[in-house]
């Protein structure tokens, strides 16, 4: 690691104005993704303006029976709140899914939005990259892609966003708002991240030298029976090859209304609209609950190695359904 100033901001302003000062500055939450990419070389920030102090760490429910969570409150935190579990449980489900105790104990929701992808491309700064470097060229196409893109990439980019929180935010449509020098901002997350294109390297929607103050869920009724679940090669704290978070409301048979999000699958966590409009007003079943993933995963392009998650996310889609269906029938 090359050497850096580091700052302790106390108020939101004073953290705008220190990263306005060094344009090379970085914000640090928990540091769980961005110190590990500045021991790689990935990052090289010449100053960390540390946010952990400021008074953005709270939990709220709002006026219009939606939830305010601060960008400082820990995933430990956000997991374990009652009106988190209460209100959006798959959120909380998603949150445990994602890292170990102590890994959750320091990470922050503002910095688990901001993380970057896991491809061994990315962190391997001896290789070319075009979310790193850009023009450099996507090794991973001809290479090591097994849990890379099969939705949204392009012949510049196939890797994959790894957060597990993202997929329950998304799901449940979430806003994150945000402070720049000239004012407050707010950006939907299904606005929030870019899509690759030719620009991998453009990850967000964010201003320039913006600051994540929080995130706000709206109210959904539907959200009260939602379930996040994940596949990962190994039972414990890895990284997802597929994920599903779902929200589904079911009356006399028939899907009501419904909320579909997938992960690990796409360089963004992915809202299943096709999917949720074959759902919206039919049986609540495994042959209506299969068609509408294969209306999903129509559009996927999987490379040589990963094609195994088109099958993946069909079975994982049938079975989070599939319960969400038997348990409302309980």
């Amino acid at each position: 690691m090359r050497e850096f100033a580091y700052d302790r901001a106390l108020d939101v302003s004073g953290a705008l104005a220190l990263l306005d000062a060094d344009p090379d500055a970085r914000f640090l939450g928990g540091g769980t993704n961005l110190v590990d990419l500045m021991k790689s070389g990935v990052e090289r920030p010449t100053r960390l303006v540390d946010v952990r102090e400021l008074p953005l760490d709270g939990i709220e429910v709002t006026a219009d029976s939606g939830l305010r969570i601060g960008a400082t409150v820990t995933n430990s935190d956000l997991a374990a709140h009652p009106e988190v579990r209460r209100r959006y449980p798959a959120l909380a489900q998603a949150v445990l899914a994602g890292a170990s105790g102590q890994l959750r104990n320091m990470a922050t929701v503002g910095g688990n939005l901001l993380q970057r992808t896991r491809c061994g491309y990315f962190t391997d700064v001896t290789k070319p990259c075009n979310k790193r470097v850009p023009g450099s060229g996507c090794p991973a196409i001809e290479g090591e892609h097994h849990n890379h893109a099969i939705l949204g990439a392009s012949e510049h980019c196939v890797a994959i966003h790894p957060s597990d929180m993202g997929v329950a935010l998304t799901v449940f449509d979430a806003v994150v708002s945000y402070e720049t020098a000239d004012g407050p901002g707010a950006l939907p997350l299904a606005d929030f991240y870019l899509p690759v294109g030719d620009t991998p390297h453009r990850e967000t929607a964010l201003p320039p030298g913006a600051l994540i103050t929080g995130i706000t869920l709206p109210p959904a009724p539907v959200a009260a029976r939602s379930r996040y679940r994940k596949v990962r090669e190994r039972a414990s704290y890895a990284f997802a090859i597929g994920s599903v978070a779902a929200a589904l409301d079911v009356r006399d048979g028939v899907v009501r209304d419904v909320r579909l999000a997938f992960g690990a699958v796409a360089s963004r966590p992915w809202r299943a609209t096709a999917a949720e409009r074959v759902l919206t007003g039919a049986p609540a079943d495994a042959e209506t609950f299969a068609a509408a993933a294969d209306a999903e995963l129509a559009a996927a392009k999987p490379l040589l190695h990963n094609a195994y998650k088109v099958t993946l996310m069909r079975n994982l889609v049938v079975a989070v359904l599939t319960e969400l269906t038997e348990e409302a029938a309980r």
